[in-house]
């Protein structure tokens, strides 16, 4: 694994896109282990957070909510949203600067690991959702969890956008392990989408 945070988000970016690119035109209505979303609701979280995080990087206000279409022009959106975040995160001096994201006003180091932690857990949600396999690197998911034991706890009571944590085998692959911390249900399946939304999580 490179310990270069940027280069860690260009991977993950560039392995979701890849899960986003393999999605089949029925498999944007799916069931995913975020309980309330649909695949396409999923990618359009991504690509809006992507988005947020490009603004507040870049000290502006975050753009009005877009609709793209499921398909090409979600695919699309999301590549281009991939490409504003990591032009920005690659701007000089961008790591010690302040900025204010959901989570509240932090360094951009900070930034950077909350978005990992984002694409990782919703990098997992996308390829569990539609049985796409994903090579998360484990040594990455093992940084951000010790990053989630260290800052979780730190969200204000009512703020925190993740469930509960759920059990999980110790021995599960780390991106499993991540994903329960963070209230993914491990157990969830691709072919509990026909069934409609399986147990899940909030976001």
């Amino acid at each position: 694994m490179t310990t270069d945070p940027v280069d860690q988000l260009s991977e993950l970016l560039d392995l979701t896109a890849e899960l986003v690119a393999g999605l089949g035109d029925r498999q944007w209505a799916a069931a995913t282990p975020c309980s309330e979303w649909s695949v396409a609701d999923l990618v359009g979280h991504l690509t809006a957070g992507s988005n947020l995080f490009t603004a507040a990087l870049g000290g502006e206000p975050p753009a009005g909510p877009g609709s793209p279409q499921p398909g090409s022009e979600l695919v699309r959106a999301y590549q281009d949203a991939a490409g504003a975040l990591l032009a920005a995160f690659r701007q000089p001096g961008v790591m010690d600067k302040l900025v204010t994201v959901p989570f509240g006003s932090v360094p951009g180091s900070v930034a950077l690991h909350l978005r990992l932690t984002e694409l990782l857990a919703h990098g997992w949600d996308l390829a569990r959702a539609t049985g796409q396999p994903a090579a998360f690197p484990a040594d990455l998911a093992e940084q951000e969890i010790a990053f989630c034991h260290a800052t979780l706890g730190k969200i204000p009571p009512g703020r925190s956008p993740f469930g509960p944590s759920r059990p999980v085998p110790p021995d599960a692959p780390a991106a499993d392990r991540l994903a329960a911390l963070l209230g993914r249900d491990v157990t969830f399946t691709a072919a509990q989408r026909s069934g409609g939304p399986g147990p899940g999580m909030q976001r």
